[in-house]
């Protein structure tokens, strides 16, 4: 039987294949409101504090669209410490006029939703304190997809202007598209030893460490059994989860290796894939 996750595991990076560095640079500078960390020839890391990284930007020059009904990424969250951060965003993007795809109340969180140059999905959000996340009686949290109240929110912005992402911002989630749940909940629960926090029927599963609401979001919108999207495709090149000893690393390694999964050792990480070839890196502290 697996030993559940660490509860202080989290997501650490997005690592994001992209047509044109130099658009979706700018892009996630001046609309999203990352800084600069670290510049390569064709990779740009990017930060909120000025020392995490918490988005790679790599471009491929061959690269191509991923198509609709493919795995990969359905989209990344970015997690802003409070109400009032997410309202200054908010009131930002209104204010450049890019178009959002979503705004949407969750219950244990308020988020908004659009994409980048390349079509890859974004969702910026604030939780609500945990104390106010609903349950249902069999223990899953209740997760509602509502409008948001956008004119509640904006009135949060006050007066201080827009600067960019906060320090305390992090990756909160991700969310994935794959081709079947149950392999999905093998994977993820069995081999990696997240807990199940939300089930959506058999076409969605929610799963977190620590009694989070979600790090990961899985789901078959894109059709049962889709197939991977070509490996020159824009969109997800890796996300990492962020594990706290060596110990843990070496515990869901064995675990990944008891469902028939095998991890790529180097130094105190451990690349692996999933079964709809969405790639992981875990990472020691």
């Amino acid at each position: 039987m697996s030993k559940a996750i660490h509860p202080d595991a989290t997501i650490g990076h997005v690592h994001l294949i992209v047509s044109n560095l130099e658009r979706s640079t700018q892009f996630y500078r001046e609309i999203i409101g990352f800084q600069v960390l670290a510049t390569e020839e064709n990779i740009v890391t990017l930060t909120a504090d000025g020392v995490t990284p918490l988005l790679v930007l790599e471009e491929r020059k061959d690269a191509v669209r991923k198509p609709r009904s493919t795995t990969g990424l359905y989209h990344f969250a970015i997690l802003v410490p409070d109400r009032a951060s997410l309202a200054r965003s908010l009131l930002h993007l209104l204010q450049k006029g890019y178009p959002l795809q979503g705004a949407s109340d969750h219950q244990f969180s308020e988020a908004v939703y659009l994409a980048d140059p390349d079509g890859n999905g974004i969702e910026i959000y604030a939780d609500r304190p945990k104390e106010e996340w609903e349950k249902t009686e069999s223990g899953e949290y209740k997760g509602v997809t509502e409008p948001l109240d956008v004119n509640g929110l904006l009135a949060e912005a006050g007066d201080i202007p827009w600067a960019g992402l906060p320090s305390g911002t992090r990756i909160g989630h991700i969310h994935l598209h794959v081709a079947d749940i149950q392999e999905a909940d093998k994977f993820y629960r069995n081999g990696l030893g997240f807990e199940a926090t939300i089930r959506m029927g058999n076409h969605a599963l929610f799963v977190s460490a620590g009694g989070y609401h979600h790090h990961i979001g899985l789901n078959t919108w894109a059709g049962v059994g889709a197939p991977q999207p070509p490996e020159n495709a824009v969109g997800l090149r890796l996300f990492s989860v962020i594990l706290p000893n060596e110990d843990e690393l070496k515990k869901i390694v064995e675990q990944l290796k008891n469902i028939g999964v095998t991890a790529e050792f180097a130094e105190k990480t451990a690349l692996v894939k999933d079964l709809s070839g969405n790639q992981i890196q875990l990472k020691v502290k």
